[in-house]
């Protein structure tokens, strides 16, 4: 099935908090909620009013794939925040909202992206 990437609107937080939990839950790196997720419960102050992105991909309108750009400094710009829900993985929808996120970095002018991601995340690795 194709998915569809677009911008965050207001009214897609839930769907992000669940996809956020779900994602990581299966990849045995969730140390819970706490703190290091008020991300999450920002997502227009944390990204797009600081000029970054936050991207979500819907499959039959549905949000099961995430990522979001923050510029660090500079030209430099950090991925985050890649995500998709258990059940679609491995279809090539992480991979296409990573290539929005890379399109969008580079028409902000940066031209090094980082990305971080745990030990366990063997896909996100890949």
């Amino acid at each position: 099935m194709p998915i569809e990437v677009r911008q965050y609107i207001p009214g897609d937080e839930n769907a992000v908090w669940t996809l956020h939990n779900e994602a990581l839950a299966g990849t045995g790196a969730h140390p819970g909620n706490g703190p290091w997720d008020d991300d999450l419960h920002d997502i227009e102050g944390h990204y797009l009013s600081p000029g970054g992105s936050f991207l979500v991909g819907l499959v039959d309108g549905k949000i099961v794939a995430m990522g979001a750009l923050k510029q660090i400094d500079g030209a430099v710009g950090e991925i985050k925040r890649m995500r998709v829900a258990p059940r679609y993985q491995r279809r090539g929808y992480g991979h296409a909202v990573l290539l929005a996120l890379e399109y969008l970095a580079q028409k902000m002018g940066l031209s090094k992206l980082e990305l971080e991601t745990t030990d366990v995340q063997l896909a996100a690795q890949q």
